[in-house]
């Protein structure tokens, strides 16, 4: 692991060591937080990702706006302390993860639309601080949201090498909220490690992940994922968060052809390659004709709907877990509509943005129209939420609830 990878993990100083690797948005902060403040990237972003996942999302209880800043104050303590392996300060610790080791917890927290405006309500103050990019998610083809694991006023995003250690810090963190924010909905997610390098696979068999933005590099990650300088200043050093819930039909996926599979996919299964490809990493297969005159890389696959080029250089970055929640009964609601016992499985969709309109928003209204990926697959719950930077010594949210 190199320096840089280790400056994402440890609490305040992994802030810190975070934003000066990326190239810090140093100018930024002056009209966020004074001149000289350094804007501080939350972890678990750009963060090598690690295998286990807990997401998440609360309901503020209280309207009171000042329980509303100290929960987030406790929050913004606890996360440091958790990061940092330590107990969290006025809590008994649970005592679950006593003895664990390398546990490599990052902590993100964000905020949903409706802590700026619920049914009509100004409850914070917060309305006229709501960023454009925040606009509210259209409803898109097929949709199949379900108001219980949808939403959020907050979210909390914990992610570490094995999944007690996600769900400690969750619970330390639904602690700190009682009686000013109630647990609105969670999932847990996994996603074992194929080796250093390698890009991981879903539950589907194929490679998730591939074309991402280029998050080395400070200008792709200024470009796509970054909020940009035009937007509010509270939002400076901070990223837009999409999470959808996808559940897949994967007895319906598993009595499938591979070739049809990866016909849908647009990508070799084993290798991860455009199809006719060798390599995972060569660019996609969008023009070119097999003998017969028809393209190679069909025009509703997965991979090409989902391509910068086929959506005017638009990216995201794809940060995703699988989740099994066991078995369901299906009553003709979830693919491929029949009633049964059938996995409630899936996958915990995590896409970084610098503003979801231009980015997730662009590329799934096509996508939700035309893939052929949608006979497998149906969106059942998720959000959108803002996870701003923060200045070294203060809290999540500061500049917002002092804007």
């Amino acid at each position: 692991m190199t320096d840089t990878e280790k400056g994402f993990r440890l609490g305040r100083r992994g802030f810190i060591a975070s934003s000066v690797a990326l190239g810090s948005v140093a100018p930024l902060a002056e009209q966020a937080f004074g001149a000289q403040t350094p804007v501080i990237h939350q972890p678990g972003i750009l963060t090598p990702q690690q295998p286990f996942a807990y997401f998440i999302t609360f309901d503020v209880a209280t309207t009171k706006r000042e329980e509303l800043v100290s929960l987030l104050k406790k929050w913004t303590e606890a996360a440091d302390a958790l990061m940092a392996g330590k107990s969290v300060e006025g809590l008994v610790d649970s005592g679950e993860i006593a003895g664990l080791k390398d546990r490599d917890l990052t902590i993100t927290i964000g905020f949903g639309p409706t802590l700026f405006v619920k049914d009509g309500k100004d409850r914070f103050g917060l309305q006229a601080h709501r960023t454009p990019a925040m606009a509210d998610l259209p409803r898109f083809t097929g949709d199949q949201l379900v108001d219980a694991r949808s939403g959020g006023d907050l979210c909390v995003q914990c992610c570490a090498n094995d999944p007690q250690t996600t769900l400690h810090a969750s619970r330390a963190l639904t602690r700190l909220a009682y009686n000013i924010a109630n647990p609105r909905w969670a999932q847990a997610g996994f996603l074992p490690s194929f080796g250093k390098g390698k890009t991981p696979r879903n539950l589907m068999g194929f490679k998730d992940g591939t074309i991402n933005p280029d998050t080395k590099n400070p200008a792709s990650a200024d470009r796509y994922i970054w909020a940009a300088q035009s937007d509010l200043p509270w939002m400076q050093g901070g990223s837009y968060l999409v999470s959808r819930i996808i559940r897949i039909a994967l007895e319906h996926w598993d009595r499938t052809p591979v070739s049809f599979q990866e016909e849908t996919m647009g990508r070799e299964k084993l290798s991860g390659a455009p199809i006719g490809g060798r390599d995972e990493f060569e660019p996609l297969t969008l023009t070119q004709k097999d003998r017969d005159g028809n393209l190679v890389t069909v025009q509703n696959s997965h991979a090409r709907l989902a391509a910068p080029e086929e959506n005017g250089g638009a990216q995201i970055l794809r940060r995703a877990y699988s989740y099994d929640n066991g078995l369901s009964f299906t009553a003709e609601r979830w693919p491929p509509w029949r009633q049964g016992m059938e996995m409630d499985a899936g996958l915990l969709f995590m896409s970084w943005q610098q503003d979801p309109r231009n980015a997730f928003v662009k590329i799934f209204e096509n996508m939700s129209k035309f893939d052929m990926m949608n006979q497998y697959t149906t969106h059942i719950g998720g959000g959108l939420f803002a996870c701003p930077g923060r200045k070294e010594g203060g809290y999540i949210g500061q500049a917002l609830m002092e804007a």
